[in-house]
Formats: C-alpha cells, structure tokens, sequence
C-alpha cells in the first residue's frame, strides 16, 4: 500500500506547486513585465485616485453622463463580487416585467423608439462596461440638454469613442461608458 500511496502523494504535491504556484507566479510576472496596466485590472486613475476600471461598468444614473447598461448583479449595480447572468429565460415574467420598466423609463427621458437591445438587456456577466454605438448615440440629446452642449459636440465625443471590432472582425463596435463620461467631463 505505501508504495502505492508515496507516489501519488509525491505527484500531487509536485503538481500543487508546479500548477498552483510556480505557473501562476510566472504568468503573473511575465504579464506585470509585457503589460502591466492590464495585469492590474486596467484601472483608471484620476489625480492620483483610482476611480475604475475599463473593464468593469459603473452606474451612471444621472442625465449628465451617458448611462451604461442594465447589471444583472443584483440590488448593487456592477458588483464583481456578485457577477453573473439574471438567468432569466425568455419566458421569465419577472424579465419581461424588467424590461418593460426598462423601456418606459428611457422612452420617459426621451431616447427615440427603438431602443438598441443593449439598452435593456444585461451582459452575461452583468459588468460590461461598454454599450453599443446606437445606444449611446440615443442618449447624445439628453446629455447635451443636461449639460448645456451642442448636440453636435456631445455627438463627436462619441465618435471619438467607438472601438472598433478586434482585429476588424472579432466583437462588435462599442463605446466604453467610464471613458466617455470621463472625456465628457474634461469638455
């Protein structure tokens, strides 16, 4: 038995260190040498104060700032902690009853019909910081109202901001709502 049992507990213990150590720690160093930014979790900085992620939504609820789009991550919008889908399935009544919500409140501000789905749909995640380009270009009116701006400058921030498909094909364009806000405070 105990010839049986030294190899086994040798080879888990040598693979505990290899996989649960060594690996990570090499790919934690080769990623803080080749880019660090995003082996810290891509943050933004603001006079010496983190203020967020690029890679993680915030609430934005006032009419100032462009408004992301819903979090699944419960009663906290945009907790990592509590990351994940609604799971809601399209038949769900609680989904259609948030939705519905969802499209009286933006039809209230006055974003046009029809809303671009990410309007009203969650990420899988329930973090994604970005929205669709015609999602945030719905909302360039009521930003420049709130703010006082031409629509037309509040319109070629957005421009500005729109990332294109990775690599011209993977993903879809989107535009980051932290960094737009961010250049929209700067205006």
């Amino acid at each position: 038995m105990l010839n049986h049992l030294r190899p086994a507990l040798t080879l888990v213990v040598a693979m505990t260190v290899l996989t649960g150590l060594a690996y990570p720690l090499a790919i934690n160093g080769i990623a803080q040498a080749v880019i660090p930014a995003n082996a810290n979790g891509s943050l933004i900085e603001r006079d010496g104060k983190v203020i967020g992620s690029s890679l993680i939504g915030q609430a934005f609820t006032s009419d100032r700032y462009f408004w992301p789009r819903p979090s699944a991550t419960g009663p906290d919008p945009y907790n990592a902690a509590a990351s994940s889908g609604s799971n809601l399935g399209t038949t769900s009544v609680k989904l259609k009853d948030r939705v519905t919500a969802d499209v009286a409140r933006l039809t209230a501000t006055g974003i046009a019909q029809p809303l671009p789905g990410d309007a009203v749909t969650t990420s899988g995640s329930g973090l994604d910081p970005h929205v669709s380009p015609a999602f945030a270009e719905a909302q360039v009116a009521r930003v420049a109202t709130a703010r006082g701006l031409e629509p037309t400058a509040v319109a070629a921030l957005v421009l500005q901001h729109v990332e294109n498909p990775e690599f011209g094909v993977i993903g879809e364009a989107r535009v980051n709502v932290l960094e737009l806000n961010l250049a929209l405070d700067a205006l």
